[in-house]
């Protein structure tokens, strides 16, 4: 029985709409596969557009623009170019493969020359063959705990919320400007208003950095109860619109598929070593992807961090062994309510870390560390080894002495993450790595608590109100005279990046900003 292939056609409104539609007077022979989407702009296809199909199974996906130079809107092709370009590399990464997309262009009387392309095309797919990525129904029963608001709020003990109101006090949303109050969202949940198009507003808002946790004198873990809340609706088909057009929740439920080979090692730096097998296995997370997906208009190059990490490893004779086919932890579908595909990914995870059979795994990602090291066991996926952040590697051999450092001579401000400092309880450790990279205590700007959070996790929530925190505190930064701010996440780079690049105020808010992992390799020597 032949295989039935789909491939997924955007055609533009315009110029290649023309041509197609000759050939449907025409009735000309247009491969079955072909599925066709009529948009209204080639250039309003982004990338999270392009990779959705994959997603929901599609076998190739033709993004069909006009000319360049004939686009009606001006700049329609070229941002086609852009997003299709960046889309290819991360099907790349992903194990999809680049030429399951592509971008073509057309002018009203090519009506032949568009068949030829689309006929060639198909042939292209099927000679490639299905893809790997198979849409699964949701888990089975047994699988899934069916909650409702009311079990939620007796397991997270929302009853014992005094209604004091320190947490909204602390919010960093709340202090942004946004009319957010973790206290009205208890309330209401606790009266039975959880559906209420408010409450559900406000649970998706929630930047789950855990402030309002540490301020309640009633010990509520209202992350962990947001959590839950946003499993309920997602399981309820209630979830908000992920930022980035949901581009990372959609790549994530896609590597949950066993046939997907993901390639996230290419051109690693030859003078870095890896093995397959070892006892230490280094876990690099999404930084690759993400400079990728954000490298055209930010210019991060947040896989410096996962580099930089593989040096210093490296630096210690460490030469450690790294998944050639490594998926996402799959901490943003967990934070964002898909417990489901999260369970898929950390049990695809478990069988490939136990299958290196390493010791110990390191990452450099503090939400990697996080969700590898107690969301698994939390949801029953059981890993049979030591989890270890990059900095706790650090401060273990570097205590060991030998070791001298080159000092930045720079006024440092330091950028927390809210799951290392916060969920974790290591607040104090990146600030002594950061004691050996001055010559003296003035260069740091001396803070024991943990700094704001940056305005965003698991790509939900991201409005004015989080731009406005990410800018309150770039301006907090630039009036303590620091020089350098160093973050210890690569998404807080993202973010603070993003805010650093506002049209109006980018000027005044330009830090440079290095990750601590980074800093650290540029200035460690042994004595």
């Amino acid at each position: 029985m032949q295989e039935e292939f789909k491939i997924i056609l955007f055609l533009c409104n315009w110029g290649p709409h023309v041509a197609y539609q000759t050939l449907q007077d025409q009735r000309a022979e247009i491969p079955l596969e072909i599925q066709m989407v009529r948009i209204p702009c080639s250039g309003r296809i982004t990338k999270a557009l392009l990779f959705k199909p994959f997603e929901m199974g599609a076998d190739g996906v033709i993004l069909m623009g006009c000319t360049p130079g004939s686009c009606r809107y001006g700049t329609g092709t070229e941002a086609a170019r852009q997003n299709t370009a960046d889309t290819r590399k991360i099907l790349n990464l992903t194990g999809l493969g680049e030429n399951r997309l592509e971008l073509a262009t057309f002018l009203p009387d090519k009506s032949e020359a568009l068949l030829n392309f689309i006929t060639s095309f198909v042939a292209r797919i099927r000679k490639m063959g299905k893809s790997p990525v198979t849409p699964r129904p949701m888990l089975q029963a047994q699988d899934i705990t069916e909650d409702n608001s009311e079990a939620i709020v007796a397991r997270h003990d929302v009853f014992a919320c005094q209604d004091c109101g320190k947490c909204t006090s602390a919010c960093p949303l709340a202090l942004a400007g946004k009319p957010y109050s973790p206290r009205f969202v208890a309330t209401e949940i606790i009266a039975g208003r959880a559906n209420t198009p408010e409450v559900l507003s406000m649970v998706n808002a929630c930047l789950t950095c855990g402030t309002c946790y540490e301020r309640c004198p009633s010990a509520v873990n209202f992350p962990e109860f947001i959590k839950d809340m946003r499993g309920y609706y997602h399981g309820r088909e209630l979830t908000g619109t992920p930022a980035h057009g949901g581009f990372f929740q959609s790549m994530m439920r896609a590597m949950t598929s066993e046939k997907l080979v993901p390639q996230p090692w290419q051109n690693l730096p030859e003078s870095i070593r890896t093995g397959r097998q070892g006892p230490v296995l280094f876990y690099g997370g999404c930084a690759a992807y993400f400079d990728i997906f954000f490298g055209r208009f930010l210019k991060v190059r947040t896989r410096r961090i996962i580099e930089d990490s593989l040096r210093l490893l490296n630096f210690f004779d460490v030469e450690p062994a790294v998944l050639e086919n490594e998926r996402c932890c799959g901490h943003d579908l967990l934070w964002s309510g898909d417990r489901e595909n999260f369970l898929r990914l950390a049990r695809l995870n478990a069988d490939a870390i136990a299958a290196s059979r390493a010791e110990e795994l390191i990452t450099a990602c503090p939400e990697c560390a996080h969700t590898l090291g107690t969301e698994y066991a939390k949801h029953g996926v059981e890993l049979p080894v030591k989890i270890t952040h990059i900095h706790e590697f650090l401060e273990r051999e570097i205590d060991k002495g030998a070791v001298a450092f080159k000092p930045m001579g720079l006024s440092m401000a330091f950028q927390d993450s809210c799951r290392q400092s916060r969920f974790n309880g290591q607040a104090a450790l990146p600030r002594k790595l950061l004691q050996h990279l001055c010559n003296d205590e003035s260069h740091l700007v001396k803070s024991d608590a943990a700094s704001p959070c940056c305005g965003n996790c698991a790509w939900t929530g991201c409005d004015a109100f989080s731009k406005a925190m990410q800018v309150q505190r770039l301006e907090g930064i630039g009036q303590s005279g620091s020089q350098v701010l160093i973050t210890a996440c690569p998404k807080c780079q993202i973010h603070l990046q993003c805010a650093m690049d506002d049209v109006v105020r980018g000027n005044d808010l330009k830090t440079e900003m290095m990750d601590l992992t980074s800093a650290i390799a540029k200035s460690i020597y042994w004595e």
